[in-house]
């Protein structure tokens, strides 16, 4: 793979399903969770309620285990996890500073693994995902571009990196506990990860969907920063469809001197990313 081959989220991107069969809800935007619903048995005109009650628990609340989930009636519950699960990737190694930053080594579907960091400051706690297992670009900067592209995340693993980190941080509310009655440990979000978010669009853009959801994650869209080697055709849609912050990977000032630096600069110079910003 090149700098010139997109790579999209209609390939290398492993399914829902889990080994079981079980369709993983982690993910799934809001149409499809309920549409997965419906086509599981629920009732059309509870599939809206239950659509709402589970995203609450999931992402509000951070809960797994259907049997928790007490607003359901047992029966319900009992089908829930017959036919569905609520997973995230592993953390299979935790690295912690002395100034607080958690480094992880995170494990997601196939055995693959990325890493996820969290840095905590005054003001703020940044969550630094990943979006690909490798990348297809060769940035001179970035370890991660030395490895070969081994597949896009889902954008349930790529949500799931925050709410794994939200469980080792002890970050979701308590019970009894409404939201945003403590300070939220992590409440801004980076994609400088590994890989090029831009070539995994679909994915990104509904994992940060779900993030920015207001009955969920709720984080807003100005505390999520997108960073981009540079793909210009893109970046449009990035704003028009997710509307975070953009970040820019320049490292130069000159075409001669970021051809060598970040060789995606060979198809779309400066000139041409500067327009399209």
């Amino acid at each position: 793979m090149t700098a010139d081959a997109p790579i999209t989220q209609d390939v290398l991107t492993l399914p829902r399903k889990q080994p079981d069969g079980a369709c993983n809800l982690v993910g799934l935007t809001r149409p499809a969770l309920r549409a997965a619903l419906v086509e599981a048995g629920t009732p059309e005109k509870q599939a809206k309620m239950r659509e709402a009650q589970l995203w609450q628990w999931i992402y509000q609340r951070g809960e797994r285990d259907f049997a928790a989930m007490t607003n359901l009636s047992k029966a319900y519950r009992a089908e829930l996890a017959e036919k569905f699960v609520i997973a995230i990737p592993e953390v299979v190694s935790k690295q912690v500073s002395a100034d607080g930053t958690r480094k992880y080594l995170m494990r997601i579907a196939g055995g693959h693994e990325v890493e996820t960091v969290y840095i905590p400051e005054t003001d703020r706690g940044t969550l630094c995902i990943s979006s690909q297992v490798g990348c297809t670009l060769t940035c001179s900067f970035c370890h991660t571009g030395t490895q070969r592209l081994v597949r896009n995340l889902t954008a349930g693993e790529i949500v799931g990196q925050v709410m794994a980190a939200r469980d080792d941080l002890d970050d979701w509310p308590k019970p009894g506990e409404g939201m945003g009655e403590r300070p939220r440990l992590i409440s801004n979000i980076v994609l400088m990860g590994m890989g090029e978010p831009l070539y995994n669009f679909g994915n990104v853009r509904d994992a940060m969907k779900i993030a920015m959801d207001g009955e969920g994650i709720s984080l807003s869209r100005r505390r999520i920063t997108l960073s981009t080697s540079g793909v210009v055709p893109e970046i449009a849609r990035c704003a028009e469809e997710i509307g975070c912050l953009l970040a820019v990977s320049f490292h130069a000032t000159t075409d001669e001197v970021r051809d060598r630096l970040v060789p995606i600069n060979r198809k779309w110079n400066i000139a041409t990313l500067l327009d399209a910003l």
